[in-house]
């Protein structure tokens, strides 16, 4: 660079120039002394030199914060970088984990979906994907073994991978009362059995049509969606189990239109916050209502109680439809004020809610 194009030549030279000609015009003054005079110039001479310092500072300052931003923004697109090789390395997890879905082999099957269950913990973005994908999986048509003949291998093979699946599930989901997303659950059609949610917590739940084998635990959960058991059913599978479902929380629909339970069923203590619906349900076995809690309509229309039965609800709407509702005359059967029975023929009673 020119020395004449240099900021501190040009600034030594200004400052020279304002202390010869400061110095020299007070100096032409009588009244002030050389020594002041030329304390003065120095002076003027100094504050060129100081103001020259501070614009140096200042583009020092200006050249480090655009030096940190230039930092920073690489520190992002390396960050980002960085992210898409893990979501490039998850989708080929997620990718192969599906593909070995589909093994011959049943170990290796169980152990993509630890594979799938493992990336879901890692990248909960995955949990609502990996859950499909299981529900999927278990919406397969599948031949359950029996228990009164002689095992089919393949068929026992299938059952435990499927058992894992279901409580793969039940892991990914959170607790009843964590904070986060609730996931939704569709199981239309599929066959369960030991099928345990106990305590979670549940966006939308689908078992239309499903077959539940075994017990079936939905106690304590909390539903935040549509539960729809339109149709489904329950047997005995190879002990006899129960559909409990105590102390649990519906915010939205209930549906159990059409369903069949096959053993006891308990729904003690359970709150239906939204419309629910046992129309056409059937209950072989024993049905316990005791302390549950209606606060929207609920249809009981052509439910069928075949065990003994205990409804007498906490609460319950002004709107309740009973109609043809029946129960078996030589059980037990406990009913909440303002409800009795009709007695019909063949051993059936009809409840009906008592006149005004």
């Amino acid at each position: 660079m020119k020395l004449w194009r240099s900021p501190l030549a040009w600034t030594f030279l200004a400052s020279v120039v304002l202390l010869a000609g400061v110095g020299g015009w007070l100096l032409s003054d009588p009244a002030t002394s050389r020594s002041d005079a030329l304390k003065t110039g120095g002076l003027a001479g100094g504050a060129i030199v100081a103001l020259y310092a501070l614009w140096l500072n200042d583009r020092r300052r200006r050249v480090e914060e655009r030096r940190q931003d230039i930092e920073r923004q690489r520190h992002e697109l390396e960050s980002q970088r960085a992210e898409l090789d893990r979501e490039r390395v998850a989708d080929e997890r997620f990718a192969k984990a599906v593909e070995l879905l589909g093994h011959a082999a049943d170990q290796v099957r169980v152990g993509a979906m630890h594979a799938l269950a493992g990336l879901a913990r890692s990248r909960p973005a995955y949990t609502q994907t990996v859950l499909d994908v299981l529900c999927s999986y278990l919406r397969r048509p599948f031949q359950r073994p029996s228990a009164d003949a002689d095992a089919d291998p393949e068929s026992e093979r299938e059952l435990t991978v499927r058992l894992t699946a279901q409580r793969l599930v039940a892991d990914l989901l959170p607790a009843r009362d964590a904070e986060g997303p609730a996931y939704d659950l569709d199981l239309t059609g599929a066959t369960l059995e030991y099928f345990d949610l106990s305590g979670k917590l549940v966006g939308g739940l689908l078992l239309r049509y499903a077959s539940l084998y075994s017990s079936t635990n939905l106690s304590g959960c909390r539903f935040k969606g549509r539960v729809y058991f339109t149709a489904a059913g329950t047997g005995p599978g190879r002990l006899l189990g129960y559909f409990r479902c105590r102390g649990a929380v519906f915010e939205s629909h209930a549906w159990f239109s059409g369903t069949t339970f096959a053993e006891g069923v308990e729904f003690t203590d359970t709150t239906f916050a939204g419309r629910t619906t046992f129309k056409d349900a059937k209950f072989e076995k024993d049905a316990e209502f005791t302390g549950v809690a209606v606060t929207c309509e609920i249809d009981l229309r052509r439910t069928r109680f075949e065990g003994q039965t205990d409804l007498r609800f906490a609460s319950l709407p002004d709107s309740v439809s009973l109609y043809n509702t029946r129960v078996r005359s030589e059980k037990d059967v406990r009913l909440p004020a303002g409800w009795k029975q009709e007695e019909l023929r063949d051993g059936e009673s009809r409840i009906v809610a008592e006149a005004g």
